[in-house]
């Protein structure tokens, strides 16, 4: 690794830009050693290593160079579009032209993303059923002359909530496999012909964990085999694996089913039986209504097992439904004779069928391994059950299947240590850690600024208040040119309508236009002001003046009425544990530990992180925050952060 990474090394010599830092070879040759041993080993578990790599590290880099150079076929998985963007198109050239070879890299993504000939085909056969207009189609028609892959991302004009798109992609559900007509033109079959060759595969982790999940149940697999894996984003890795290892039945699933149904039967079916199934479909819609109206009009996520035991007909609607599901199935069956699709529609009926009695049959809502909630919206109901724990599941589908696992991310410890994460993910504590400070000079080049003693506390009255006239005070001394973090939209909404007519700077709400149209609007007008929540936590990277602050309203603490989240802090208390110690602090850290982040994106920033919350002084584990955060000098004045943002004479 010192031959690439260390002054006058390869990366040095071919890059004019590149800067030898310790940290990256450090990283890289960690990765390389827990690469080596897992090709090794002679157990049946994975060799895993952690690293926190923050951000000024090149964490990228460290793990492409020692995934390459290994022999073996990785699989990169990252959270982000954006990372597997500059891994194939930035980091992936660049390896190429450095080290010169050419290196065998593929992106996969969801078959929901590639273009489905036989579908396409069907859909143009069939112009009545169209939602979108001729021109779009046209578009569309002179595109799949000329691409290569059928992935969605090259067509830049189509919406990303596109009502023509879910007709013409690759659902899984409506694949008909080597019976399919169109199968020699099949962008999805081309492109597990070239994963077969490819050396690093470049996947997001929803993929990656739908293929752990396929695997699990014996259903095949979408990845070819793999010796080691490498998470980047890995902060993100329970939540997602979450997802993946639980069940879910929704209004639309069944909504999009029944349409998929009919457009099916209106292109294959005689009238008689395009009638019959017809009648079918809408007795299941109307089973459908009355299930939804049962559930309570908030809005909101909340548990499941308290509504079924005090709802007269919900058990009732339930069965109902599953019964209604299951005879839809049998006629989608008999009328196999027409094509190997209806056989697929059978399926798809039945596993959502499974999936409904699973998570809202009586027996099941008191299971202790899953937690079954549902989640109201305006127009839709949607049904779940959540795995409490999620380590089970890793270690039986991950780290039992690969040789090597590697987690990396700008933030994976709380008060520097790795406990929580391990704990959260079932990783044992012989497993090796690596923390990579960022090298930049947070002491030198930024301020923390904390209110004072007095402020009113997050949840005190007068907070609301207190905060937009803090706010707006920082903005002016700041000249705009922040970005303003919320917990929540109503934070959000309130200290934005308090700024429009008092703040002279252009002020950007989230919301208001797209998220990549907001941080072009952010990067190019100097002294406007980004107010967000949510997303833009994590993912914005803006380098120079236009983000010289970053204010947050309060510790982002999550809502603990969420059913997931009481479930998880419930079984730490039946462990004899501290729930919010365990479990809320350590994720309210991580979340927290992002937004900070968004500062220093480079050597040259230069800024001031404002916490507008003062509960990291008034409380007890306000300590273990302040563990966490950088090295920034402490300033609890308006007056030394004015005098931070006078120009140097």
């Amino acid at each position: 690794m010192k031959e690439i990474f260390a002054e006058g090394g390869k990366l040095s010599t071919g890059l004019k830009t590149f800067e030898a830092r310790d940290g990256q070879q450090q990283m890289a040759e960690a990765v390389a050693e827990t690469l080596a041993e897992g090709s090794e080993r002679d157990d049946d578990r994975a060799s895993v290593l952690l690293v926190e790599a923050e951000t000024g590290i090149g964490k990228t880099l460290a793990y492409l160079v020692p995934a390459l150079l290994s022999g073996q076929r990785v699989v990169i998985s990252t959270a982000t579009i954006n990372l597997q963007d500059q891994i194939l198109k930035k980091e992936i050239p660049l390896l190429e032209r450095v080290l010169g070879m050419d290196i065998p890299a593929l992106c996969m993504k969801g078959r929901q993303n590639y273009l489905c000939h036989y579908r396409w085909f069907q859909h143009r056969s069939n112009p009545q059923f169209s939602l979108v207009s001729n021109r779009e189609e046209e578009k569309i028609e002179k595109w799949l002359a000329k691409t290569r892959s059928g992935d969605r991302a090259e067509l830049s004009w189509l919406a990303d909530r596109s009502p023509l798109w879910p007709r013409i992609s690759a659902q899984s559900s409506q694949c008909l496999g080597s019976d399919c007509p169109e199968l020699s033109l099949c962008f999805v079959n081309r492109l597990r012909k070239q994963a077969g060759s490819a050396r690093l595969l470049v996947v997001n982790h929803h993929l990656f964990f739908s293929d752990l999940a396929l695997r699990q149940a014996g259903f095949g697999e979408i990845l070819p085999r793999y010796q080691s894996v490498i998470f980047d984003e890995a902060h993100h890795l329970e939540n997602v694996a979450t997802n993946f290892f639980g069940k879910h039945f929704s209004h639309y699933q069944l909504l999009d089913l029944l349409g998929d149904l009919e457009r099916q039967a209106e292109t294959e079916l005689s009238p008689a039986d395009f009638d019959s199934l017809l009648g079918y479909g809408r007795g299941l819609k109307q089973r459908l209504e009355h299930f939804v109206a049962l559930f309570p009009a908030q809005r909101g996520r909340y548990p499941l097992a308290p509504l079924l035991e005090k709802s007269d007909g919900l058990q009732e609607a339930v069965d109902t439904l599953a019964n209604g599901l299951e005879q839809l199935g049998k006629r989608c069956t008999k009328l196999a004779m027409h094509g190997e699709i209806w056989n697929l529609f059978a399926e798809r009926i039945a596993e959502l069928h499974q999936s409904l009695l699973h998570i809202a049959g009586i027996e099941q809502v008191e299971s202790g391994y899953f937690v079954h909630w549902y989640e109201r919206r305006e127009r839709t109901v949607s049904l779940s059950a959540t795995p409490v724990k999620i380590a089970e599941e890793l270690e039986k589908c991950l780290y039992s299947s690969v040789e090597s696992c590697i987690m990396t991310s700008a933030t994976l410890t709380t008060g520097g240590d790795f406990k929580y994460m391990r704990e959260r993910l079932g990783i044992n504590e012989t497993c090796k850690t690596l923390c990579l400070q960022s090298p930049f000079d947070y002491k030198g080049r930024t301020l923390l600024y904390v209110p004072e003693q007095g402020f009113p506390e997050a949840n005190a009255a007068g907070y609301a208040d207190t905060l937009s006239n803090r706010i707006y005070e920082l903005l002016k001394i700041s000249r705009g040119r922040a970005l303003v973090l919320f917990t929540s939209l109503r934070a959000m909404d309130m200290v934005a309508d308090f700024l429009e007519s008092r703040l002279s700077y252009p002020v950007l709400v989230q919301g208001t236009a797209s998220r990549h149209a907001l941080l072009d609007q952010f990067r190019e007008t100097t002294d406007s002001v980004l107010l967000a929540v949510a997303s833009f936590w994590e993912g914005v990277d803006v380098s120079g003046d236009s983000l010289s602050c970053v204010l947050i309203d309060k510790l982002p603490f999550e809502v603990p009425s969420d059913p997931v989240i009481q479930a998880r802090m419930k079984a730490i208390e039946e462990e004899g544990g501290k729930p919010f110690f365990q479990f809320q602090v350590p994720r309210a850290i991580l979340t927290l530990r992002q937004g900070v982040g968004r500062l220093m994106r480079s050597t040259s920033d230069r800024g001031v992180i404002g916490i507008m919350d003062i509960r990291l002084y008034s409380k007890g584990y306000g300590r273990m925050f302040r563990a966490s955060l950088p090295p920034s000098p402490v300033v609890r004045t308006l007056e030394e952060v004015e005098e931070f943002f006078q120009p140097s004479t």
